[in-house]
């Protein structure tokens, strides 16, 4: 296992997160982990701290982990649960028909 000073030694050289975890014999997700101490799935309240470690990048690193990015509320699986829960509630859908709310709306 890379130490955090090993890892931070390659980023500082200009090397990316993705070659610094091949030549350390780690992840990319992993080598960011090591060097920031802040997960690259992004989960989680980030303190002012976090944010101001060495290595620490703004914005997306999800990349790092190897899993491509999606948005879930465009996937047909979590549509239709969205819409079954939305049937099943029928003070919400009362309500929405009191307010004027077209059936294909909901």
């Amino acid at each position: 296992m890379p130490t955090r000073e090993q890892v931070r030694s390659q980023i500082e050289a200009g090397v990316g997160y993705e070659e610094a975890g091949r030549r350390l014999g780690v992840p990319a997700g992993q080598a960011y982990l090591i060097a920031t101490g802040v997960p690259a799935d992004g989960s989680g309240s980030l303190t002012p701290e976090q944010l101001a470690r060495p290595g620490f990048i703004r914005g997306g690193v999800q990349e790092l982990l190897g899993v491509a990015h999606h948005n879930p509320s465009e996937h047909p699986l979590v549509e239709g649960f969205v819409r079954a829960r939305v049937e099943a509630d029928e003070p919400m859908r009362a309500a929405a028909r009191a307010r004027g709310v077209p059936d294909h709306a909901r």
